[in-house]
């Protein structure tokens, strides 16, 4: 069992830049796929982008393709959410979750963490 606890969001202006981090607890954190999600109200949570095992891989969806980067320290049992030229519509709850298949679909994911809040002022 994996447990995930995201910190570093908050609120940013248009243009700018935010990291979030996801802590994992346990000692098989490299088994799993870690994928960001997001969700805004009203809205069905989308996926953001996933990451492999090893982290030689990584997947976006297009609305933050070229913008979003991912990465992970298995030693650390930690990944990474670098968020740039962030735009108002980012604004959202990033969850990090994990998967031990490939996956971008919410159900296919596990283990979720409770979430942290960006939002991106215009």
């Amino acid at each position: 069992q994996v447990q995930l606890v995201e910190s570093g969001g908050g609120l940013v202006q248009a243009g700018g830049s935010l990291r979030l981090s996801c802590a994992a607890s346990g000692r098989t954190f490299s088994r799993y796929v870690m994928g960001w999600f997001r969700q805004a109200p009203g809205k069905e949570r989308e996926f953001v982008g996933r990451i492999t095992w090893s982290g030689d891989s990584t997947f976006y969806g297009d609305s933050v393709k070229g913008r979003f980067t991912i990465s992970r320290e298995n030693a650390k049992n930690a990944v990474y959410l670098q968020m740039n030229s962030l735009k108002p519509e980012d604004t959202a709850v990033y969850y990090c979750a994990a998967s031990l298949g490939l996956g971008s679909i919410p159900s296919g994911y596990a283990y979720w963490g409770q979430g942290t809040q960006v939002v991106v002022s215009s």
